[in-house]
């Protein structure tokens, strides 16, 4: 099944947590925290503008992003979890 956002919203698979620390102390999975991290899988055709344009989007397909709290909704579709979030509830693309 494809999905795909409207106008700004983006469609996000969320990037699990690390599962150790950094000195290497394994967390259970009541203490991590969810990430706000993820791989952004489509994107909407951009915000209708007042002239009757839309705006182009600034993160693509397969853009790994940095989001910001509780500013989605979370979706299952066909047992995986999806994030949908406006374009601008997204705070940065991670480069590699």
């Amino acid at each position: 099944m494809k999905i795909r956002p409207l106008a700004d919203k983006v469609i996000v698979e969320r990037i699990e947590a690390e599962s150790k620390t950094a000195g290497g102390i394994v967390l259970p999975d009541s203490a991590k925290e969810k990430p706000q991290r993820g791989k952004v899988i489509n994107v909407g055709s951009g915000k209708l503008l007042d002239d009757g344009t839309r705006s182009k989007m600034q993160v693509k397909k397969g853009d790994e992003v940095l989001f910001s709290s509780y500013a989605w909704s979370e979706v299952k579709i066909e047992g995986k979890e999806y994030l949908i979030m406006n374009e601008s509830d997204i705070m940065a693309i991670i480069e590699k």
